[in-house]
């Protein structure tokens, strides 16, 4: 997996992310503009394609996406300081669904039992794939440990 940054035109934008999503397997594009304003500058996570397939190391493992996690109790804490006071989750943002869903998953994890534990972290799993326009995951647990991982280790 490796992290490719872009600046160009902003009216290049979708066809830049169009290319790169041809090229290699993408995670969402972030767009950011450039200090002076003129430019657009994108990040995107990308990995190579394997006869048309994301390599395996697209999606870590469990240990591997929570190595960097935080205790369950202190993101609990966490995402729940994060909603106090907002009217509706729909203000809260892409790092409070991330974390969010993270932690649902490493608590659907350890209850090593089908139910709803599983139901819940994978509902928060879409809510990040949905904040990331990524219609077409088939694993949105997996999808999570991978946004995750590459999130605890570029912040």
């Amino acid at each position: 997996m490796f992290e490719i940054r872009i600046i160009c035109d902003p009216a290049d934008t979708d066809r830049v992310t169009k290319t790169l999503a041809q090229a290699f397997a993408t995670g969402p594009v972030r767009e950011y503009g450039t200090r002076d304003g003129d430019r657009a500058r994108l990040y995107v996570t990308a990995d190579h394609f394997t006869d048309g397939e994301p390599e395996p190391e697209m999606r870590p493992t469990p240990a591997e996406a929570y190595a960097l996690a935080p205790s369950i109790i202190s993101e609990i804490g966490w995402t729940a300081n994060e909603a106090i006071g907002r009217p509706t989750y729909g203000w809260l943002g892409r790092e409070f669904w991330l974390r969010k869903a993270a932690v649902l998953d490493r608590i659907a994890l350890a209850d090593n039992a089908p139910g709803d534990a599983d139901e819940v972290a994978t509902e928060a799993a879409r809510r990040v794939i949905e904040l990331d326009d990524q219609a077409d995951v088939e694993d949105p647990r997996g999808y999570v440990r991978q946004q995750y991982a590459h999130w605890a280790t570029s912040k």
